[in-house]
């Protein structure tokens, strides 16, 4: 007998857990969105399928299930979301650098670490990355992709700091201190209006969700 459990709804829909087959698995519904924005919903929907087909077999991410114009069904991850497990072992986070050059040579990019939720400590004590929604996946990779991969890198470095701050190398810590053109545009122009949108308007924080993403993956 199946039954479903929300874990999240928003603007872009709803996200449920589904259980009582061989395992659980996460639902994510588009068609539950908000008129106005279901076609983006449905536009990160395939975005989200895409990446996760790319890394078919990677330990770490969800795997893909299903997809159908409103649906995406992934494989659940047990853990905890970073905010919540607080790793402070070099181990953990040399573990997923490594998982995130295996996105890299994957052709995708994740272009959403800097949230904490997005990133988990498996039960196993393994890291694992979530909520490929804004990810890219790229069979060329040029100078876009590059700089996208530099900024997943820096934000992976950013929760260094705050957990494990005593374990930074010198070359982690220069490559802290020198965002991309990119990214120090995105600070003084986009940011703000991100931040007043999310945060004044739709009551958002970046460590929010982490209940869908702790408990799903």
């Amino acid at each position: 007998m199946q039954s479903e459990r929300r874990l999240k709804k928003d603007l872009f829909g709803e996200v449920t857990i589904r259980s009582g087959g061989n395992s659980p698995v996460i639902v994510r519904d588009a068609g539950k969105a908000r008129w106005w924005i279901r076609p983006l919903s449905r536009h990160l929907l395939r975005r989200e399928a895409t990446a996760l087909a790319a890394l078919e077999g990677t330990h770490g991410v969800p795997q893909l299930v299903d997809i159908e114009r409103d649906f995406l069904i992934r494989s659940y991850l047990a853990g905890e979301p970073m905010q919540e497990a607080r790793p402070s072992d070099l181990a953990w986070f040399n573990a997923a650098a490594r998982l995130l050059r295996q996105l890299h040579s994957a052709g995708v990019v994740h272009n959403d670490l800097a949230k904490e939720p997005n990133l988990l400590v498996l039960n196993d004590g393994s890291p694992a990355i979530i909520d490929f929604q804004l990810a890219a996946h790229r069979t060329r990779r040029g100078r876009l992709f590059r700089i996208a991969a530099y900024e997943d890198i820096r934000h992976l470095l950013k929760h260094k700091r705050t957990y494990c701050a005593d374990r930074l190398t010198q070359r982690e810590r220069n490559i802290l201190a020198k965002p991309s053109p990119f990214s120090r545009l995105w600070m003084a122009t986009v940011k703000p209006i991100y931040l007043f949108v999310t945060r004044r308007i739709l009551g958002w924080a970046d460590r929010e969700g982490a209940g869908d993403r702790g408990a799903q993956q």
